[in-house]
């Protein structure tokens, strides 16, 4: 075999696709580069042909020598198989098995290992070995169950995980019957209030969901409010997170802390005249500006923990005891993730080039090492106040969901669960086997990104996710859907195939790697089933065949984004060709605004910036969203939500929308059958500017943007009021 046909063969088995068809409809071919630079991203030896026959001569006999898979998914009901790898030899003796519940049940059995069907050989090390299916006589209930195997010539039994799932995710029909349901979408860090130190907090976000709820809202929807970096509140891009699992403790309203009433050191802080000044800074700031937040929050904070840690005052000891019990509901994970952003801020806060962990001590980037440990024993308190911070945040955060079930919202919390994680997080530090370093995740060549998109975010390989059960992903769905009614799965392709770029290399010389697409559905599945939570997956780009379909079929709902959603000819679908499983929605962060669309905010920002090579594309940019305008409002009369009497020509020429105008695409977008809408805050307010402008990181101010209307004078807002009855009577026709 040459040695371009053993890297092939050796990248297809860690799920590296070959080619694909990108949106343009070209055929784009991984090269050699690129596939050696993913294969060693996932620690795969491939520098030259020894190396790569070493290599698939690793995985082929590593998979043969495994007695049983470290994890086997199967749907509820099914028949139990489970494939055993054994030397042809003991094909005559009998296994032992054994599965223990998740609820603690156990189940034993004996067969005879041929009595199981043959489903492969191969020859290891110069003996025979056959893989044979072995058929558990089990009705399993859903959940997270352990199976062993004990063979004859092992002391130790073989163990891996059984995981039963159902087919389907909870669905729209098991929270709203046959209705169709409207909520609010905002960026939490940007809600503004006469209370807040300068950015949007969860007491923000209780307000917002009573508000909201008293207008007939059933969810409210959120940016991810994952953990970032305490100790570095310059990174504070929601999409870019340290984990996926805990929270961004910089959310947390110090004020409504427990501990805050009975701290005289806090309030001795909050009132000293410099604090007030700055304090009164921060509130009146255009943007947010997360060092000035974190300066005033983070002594405060640390204050409320040093009065936390009495337990002989009033009620201190019962405070210790929920403390200690949600400390142990989510270890091991949670202390992992507080030794790590122990260690960050030791290292950083002494020298910044050592902001991530790649650039720490050689010992220190081994979370196992002794010195870590060592580490976390010498600095316990600093170590128990990042795990106080995600406590008071989780509490805040549930504080948030019981208004909104209070309020009678049928969803809640509509939670964003980001594709990926920061490299130098603790996600990326804890999990060298399952992470891959020396890649990063991104976006092929489209007519948007000609040269691609390296989003410098990484994520698990498939080999990785299969050795450690899926435990990452499960761990991340299962804390995205905590006190919430709905998640979105940020780039939902990642279930099935991620676009991997070599570090070092361009975007458009990236490759797809494949990914376990029934298996973590299922998982999606059952998470959602446990948790009542609906799944909205954003199926937006360049979609891998037969996606939709699977996604459909798991209740995993679309999302539809009106700008998106076009006919051959560009002119607007109408409402009723959008499918009912789907979250609809008018625009989204990385768009513009309603306000700046018609404007050609965003047009006008990139030209600001450069982006248009010629004074031509600048106005061609312009004339296309001048026939987007014009294409809308033709669907918007077509469809009869336009009684305005101005002229088509006038309702969509670039300027400020027209007074109606907002109603009537909302109403017409409403009008869809998709179960679910969702209206950005920013549009009901009037707001010209978006959250973020994709491709731009200091050029624009994006995650900084704060609503100018505070989140107190929402309820009594007109436009919100004019909106809301138009949504509660559009959504309530034909279904609920």
């Amino acid at each position: 075999m040459t040695m371009s046909g053993s890297l092939d063969r050796l990248a297809a088995r860690y799920g590296i696709i070959a080619e694909y068809t990108d949106l343009m409809g070209r055929q784009r071919v991984a090269s050699e580069e690129t596939k050696r630079g993913l294969l060693a991203a996932m620690g795969v030896p491939c520098a030259d042909e020894a190396e790569i026959e070493a290599s698939l001569t690793e995985v082929t006999e590593r998979h043969w020598r495994r007695r049983v898979p470290p994890v086997v998914v199967c749907d509820a009901g099914a028949v139990i198989t489970v494939p055993v790898a054994i030397p042809h030899r003991l094909s005559d003796e009998i296994v032992e098995w054994r599965v223990d519940e998740e609820t603690g049940g156990v189940h034993e059995g004996r067969m005879l290992l041929s009595d199981a069907a043959v489903a492969g050989s191969d020859d290891v090390d110069g003996e025979a070995h056959v893989r044979r299916l072995v058929v558990l006589p089990l009705a399993l209930p859903l959940g997270y169950h352990r199976m062993s195997f004990r063979f004859s010539d092992q002391n130790q039994a073989a163990v891996g995980s059984l995981i039963v799932t159902p087919a389907r995710c909870c669905g729209p029909e098991d929270v709203l019957g046959d209705g169709r349901a409207w909520g609010v979408g905002a960026q939490l860090y940007g809600l503004k209030s006469a209370r807040n130190w300068g950015m949007g907090d969860f007491t923000d976000l209780a307000g917002l969901v009573r508000t909201t709820a008293g207008h007939g809202a059933s969810f409210v929807g959120l940016n991810p409010l994952h953990a970032l970096f305490p100790a570095d509140p310059n990174h504070f891009g929601p999409y870019g997170p340290s984990s996926r699992v805990y929270l961004n403790t910089l959310y947390v309203d110090v004020e409504a802390v427990s501990e805050f009433a009975s701290c005289a050191e806090a309030r001795r802080l909050t009132e000293d005249p410099d604090f007030r000044t700055r304090l009164e800074q921060a509130r009146d700031a255009e943007l947010v500006d997360y060092p000035a937040v974190a300066a005033l929050k983070r002594p405060v904070l640390e204050a409320l923990y040093r009065h936390f840690r009495d337990t002989e005052r009033p009620g201190g000891a019962e405070r210790q005891a929920a403390f200690e019990a949600f400390r142990a509901a989510m270890a091991p994970n949670l202390d992992h993730q507080a030794v790590f952003d122990a260690l960050h801020e030791h290292f950083f806060t002494n020298d910044p080039m050592q902001w991530s962990w790649q650039t720490w001590p050689a010992p220190f980037r081994d979370c196992m090492s002794p010195e870590v440990a060592a580490f976390a024993a010498s600095h316990h308190d600093r170590v128990t106040f990042f795990a106080y911070l995600q406590w008071i945040a989780d509490e805040q955060l549930e504080a948030a969901a019981a208004a909104a079930r209070d309020g009678g919202m049928a969803i809640g919390l509509y939670r964003d669960m980001a594709v990926a994680v920061h490299p130098g997080g603790s996600m990326a530090w804890g999990s060298p086997g399952v992470l891959l370093r020396g890649a990063s995740i991104g976006a092929p060549p489209d007519d948007f990104n000609l040269l691609g998109q390296n989003w410098g975010l990484t994520g698990p390989s498939p080999e990785g996710l299969r050795e450690a059960a899926y435990e990452p992903f499960i761990a991340a769905v299962r804390a995205n859907m905590r006190h919430a009614g709905a998640i979105r799965i940020d780039h939902v392709m990642v279930l099935k195939r991620l676009f991997w770029i070599p570090d070092g290399a361009p975007a458009t010389e990236g490759a797809y790697i494949g990914y376990p697409l029934h298996d973590m559905l299922r998982i999606l599945a059952l998470e959602s089933q446990r948790n009542r939570c609906l799944v909205v997956g954003e199926d937006l780009g360049t979609l891998p065949e037969g996606l939709r379909p699977a996604l459909e079929q798991a209740n995993v709902l679309s999302y539809r984004v009106l700008f998106f959603e076009r006919d051959g000819d560009g002119g607007f679908l109408p409402a009723a060709a959008y499918p009912e499983r789907a979250l609809a929605v008018v625009s989204t962060h990385d768009l513009p605004t309603l306000e700046g669309y018609w404007r050609d905010r965003d047009i006008d920002w990139r030209a600001e910036l450069g982006y248009w090579p010629t004074p031509d594309a600048l106005a061609e940019a312009h004339a296309a969203r001048d026939r987007d305008r014009h294409a809308l409002v033709a669907a918007l009369r077509r469809d009869g939500r336009l009684d305005l009497p101005e002229p088509d020509g006038d309702l969509a020429v670039r300027g400020g929308l027209a007074d109606g105008l907002m109603e009537a695409v909302h109403g017409f977008l409403a009008e869809s059958p998709a179960r679910l809408f969702q209206v950005q805050i920013e549009d009901i307010v009037g707001e010209v500017e978006q959250a973020n402008l994709p491709g731009t990181v200091a050029e624009h101010p994006n995650w900084r943007r704060r609503i100018e209307q505070p989140v107190e004078a929402l309820a009594d807002q007109p436009r919100f009021g004019r909106l809301s009855r138009l949504l509660n009577a559009v959504r309530a026709e034909g279904g609920g």
